[in-house]
């Protein structure tokens, strides 16, 4: 396994800022938006794209600091109800999948997107319940209308351009959990997997290790974010797991996000990297910081050290003893 980092954190330095403050940290891999919620601070898409001397420039710089790219990420809704946002974040998408295969980047990260709930809204639905059963129509009308048609395209062209699609399972959109990964996946096509990011899985009352186990057996885990989850009981009994709270209210949240290891032991984050193996992904850990009460440095130091302490690094030999 390689041990990188989701570059967001360092939008406010320059791309050769970023990757001396990656590097210096002995990581191997950066995981870099190319629009959308992440941003665009670390690379041009449309410079990229046009021309080959820019993306050899680009990857000899990466190279020159130890680094590979483990995704381009262009997180967004490209099924809003909202056309611009959707046009938007569409051309976004099938711009990234382009780039990625130029670059020979292997996965492209993102969102599946939530729809309307019916062909006439105007804003998202994220329906969450069966009734009232207009919940089940409107849910129904996503998935047949929305959601399957578009992701059936994109797997057509990710699969032509040789990139794996990793949705991330985050509360608000249609793919979320183990299941529906798994219902969009057999619905599209292989290329479509997820960016698995423990964090928004326990919040759902999710266990990441039998998520990895459900969808490691599949073959769906493309791509793997390091970003732990604090659960607030006192705070659940109150507000419940659907916390409408700002994350910054961390007080009185239900749950907020942390740092690998502020939320849930390392004995818990060593039986994930084991599953992680067990069920044959050995690739990269991508550490997403986004902790409230840690600074930029101290999260993602954290991160990098409790990581490393339950890292599998090495291929198993043969069992000598037995």
């Amino acid at each position: 396994m390689k041990l990188g980092v989701f570059t967001p954190l360092f939008n406010n330095l320059s791309f050769e800022e970023m990757i001396d403050e990656v590097a210096k940290r002995g990581l191997n891999m950066v995981e870099i938006g190319t629009g959308g919620s992440p941003g665009s601070a670390h690379l041009d898409i449309d410079k990229l794209l046009t021309s080959e001397d820019a993306r050899r420039e680009y990857l000899a710089k990466l190279t020159d600091k130890g680094l590979e790219i483990s995704a381009l990420s262009c997180h967004h809704n490209p099924i809003s109800p909202n056309k611009n946002i959707a046009d938007e974040a569409d051309q976004l998408l099938r711009k990234t999948i382009k780039l990625a295969s130029l670059m020979n980047v292997p996965v492209v990260n993102g969102f599946s997107g939530v729809a309307g709930g019916n062909s006439t809204d105007t804003q998202v639905s994220w329906p969450i319940l069966p009734w009232p059963t207009e919940y089940t129509d409107s849910y129904e009308y996503q998935w047949e209308k929305k959601l399957i048609p578009y992701w059936k395209d994109i797997h057509q062209e990710a699969e032509a351009a040789g990139v794996n699609i990793g949705i991330e399972l985050h509360g608000g959109f249609l793919a979320h959990t183990p299941y529906t990964m798994l219902r969009l996946r057999d619905a599209t096509g292989s290329t479509i997997g997820c960016n698995l990011d423990p964090s928004h899985l326990w919040w759902q009352g999710i266990d990441p290790v039998a998520a990895i186990k459900i969808l490691g057996e599949a073959g769906a885990i493309h791509h793997f974010h390091a970003k732990d989850t604090y659960l607030d009981q006192d705070n659940i009994n109150l507000h419940g797991l659907t916390d409408m709270q700002p994350y910054n209210n961390v007080k009185t949240r239900a749950w907020t996000f942390r740092s690998v290891g502020c939320g849930h032991d390392l004995k818990i984050w060593s039986d994930i990297v084991s599953a992680l193996r067990i069920y044959g992904y050995d690739y990269v850990l991508s550490i997403e910081h986004e902790d409230p009460i840690m600074s930029i440095d101290e999260g993602l130091n954290r991160a990098i050290t409790n990581l490393r302490s339950v890292m599998i690094n090495d291929l198993p030999t043969e069992m000598w003893w037995a």
